[in-house]
């Protein structure tokens, strides 16, 4: 079970909570950089004249390209091969029209993920999901396979070529395209995450690598390890012992304990083994798709004989040891 939220009208709830709550909520401004006593972080400066906020703690959720983590040296430049460049549309039409389509009523709604030539060999998956009134479309790689890609294909033209796609085309007919981003997600798992609390500091959601191939609900995690941190600084501050990272260690203790943590050790080996070997994207879709078409295929040959057919296809492309070695790939990231 699963939801989707439209971040415009969810933000605007969620400050409204905030408030309530009573925090101090400041838009259009943009941090600069963390303000320094030393090696203790106490505050932040904005691009506002005189925009200084000071603060006991700061929790750095600035995304996946964290600018104020690398200004501060907490960590270093993001490798192109730890993230992955995601590019989506949001197509409007009819609520009436939507769950006609994809036959869903009230609250509920569907979820299709797709993975094979529709990232062009690629390492990644498109994705699309319904709203109330709009289909969310895209697809993302990872981003150092953008660059090496022989084929010098564009995320803007995956897409289009996805939308296009005999499978997709009839389900986003007569949708109307209102908003379109792209956004990096960080997919280095396990191995990637950074350290993620010091002197005055911590870092939360995409900022400090928390996602990875399995785990696709970003608000869930965000959400999660944003709580963390904010319990930790509730229970430093009622300790009155100050900020240091000492102090606020019990953050990663916390992270450790959680769901977060422990699936990303899970799946520590994903990344490497996905991105290592392309044939998952390429040779077994293919070969897949082909043997259901054979088995599916009324044209009367014996059930038997196909099955050789199709065990003929999949050892003349992968061989006996490929076959098995992929297997073993496979059990070692899902283990």
């Amino acid at each position: 079970n699963r939801y989707t939220i439209i971040r415009a009208q969810f933000d605007k709830w969620f400050s409204s909570k905030v408030k309530e709550a009573g925090a101090l909520v400041i838009c259009e401004t943009t941090v600069e950089c963390l303000l320094m006593d030393g090696d203790q972080v106490v505050g932040v400066r904005c691009d506002r004249q005189g925009g200084e906020v000071f603060a006991d703690v700061v929790i750095l959720a600035d995304g996946v390209n964290s600018t104020l983590a690398r200004k501060a040296g907490f960590h270093g430049e993001i490798q192109a091969g730890n993230v992955a460049l995601a590019v989506k549309e949001i197509l409007f039409m009819p609520q009436e029209t939507i769950e006609a389509r994809f036959n869903v009523k009230d609250e509920e709604g569907v979820v299709i993920e797709m993975f094979g030539k529709i990232t062009d060999g690629l390492m990644g998956t498109g994705f699309l999901y319904t709203n109330r009134d709009s289909i969310t479309l895209g697809v993302g790689c990872m981003l150092s396979d953008f660059k090496q890609n022989p084929n010098r294909t564009s995320p803007y033209a995956m897409l289009e070529k996805m939308k296009a796609h005999p499978s997709i085309a009839p389900m986003i007919a007569g949708g109307e395209m209102k908003e379109y981003c792209a956004h990096l997600i960080p997919e280095g798992g396990f191995h990637a995450v950074p350290k993620v609390f010091g002197n005055g500091w911590m870092i939360v959601g995409d900022s400090g690598g928390f996602v990875n191939a399995v785990h696709r609900e970003g608000s869930n995690l965000a959400m999660t390890t944003g709580r963390l941190a904010a319990e930790t600084a509730i229970a430093a501050k009622a300790a009155g012992k100050g900020f240091a990272a000492k102090q606020l260690a019990g953050y990663k203790s916390a992270l450790d304990e959680s769901f977060v943590m422990k699936d990303l050790h899970k799946y520590r080996d994903m990344p490497s083994v996905f991105h290592d070997n392309s044939q998952f994207f390429t040779t077994y879709p293919e070969l897949v798709n082909r043997a259901a078409r054979t088995m599916l295929t009324v044209d009367g040959i014996d059930k038997k004989t196909k099955e050789k057919e199709i065990f003929s296809s999949f050892r003349k492309s992968r061989s006996l040891a490929g076959l098995a070695g992929d297997a073993f790939k496979l059990w070692r990231a899902f283990r």
